[in-house]
């Protein structure tokens, strides 16, 4: 019993640990306009890697799935996008992230936006 509850510790632990060591960064890139956003996201986890990105508008409760082309992802969307823009990201090695009100409405090309871990 001991045993089983040091290794679940230890597992959420590592979780924390993780979770706290993983840099984002999502920089705004040409091409971008009020119905697309371009983003170059900068992912800094030893060993992983994006595997998926998704954005929440405000007010809405979908998710939509962005695409990758290239080093960069997008998404478009019939009316104007509407923020603060919130993200969820799914990374190759199974780490799951979600940032709330991370782009403004008004946000500008080559600026750099930084979400804060809750």
């Amino acid at each position: 019993m001991a045993f089983s509850r040091m290794l679940a510790v230890a597992v959420l632990a590592a979780l924390v640990v993780g979770a706290m060591g993983t840099k984002v960064d999502l920089t705004v890139e040409k091409g971008s306009d009020a119905k697309k956003l371009v983003l170059n996201i900068k992912y800094t986890r030893p060993g992983d890697t994006l595997a998926e990105v998704e954005l929440r508008q405000h007010g809405s409760e979908e998710w939509e799935p962005m695409t990758k082309k290239g080093n960069l992802w997008e998404v478009k969307s019939a009316k104007p996008l509407t923020g603060p823009m919130n993200f969820r990201f799914m990374s190759k090695g199974g780490m799951k992230n979600v940032f709330d009100e991370v782009i403004p409405t008004a946000f500008k090309i080559g600026t750099t936006y930084t979400p804060e871990y809750n």
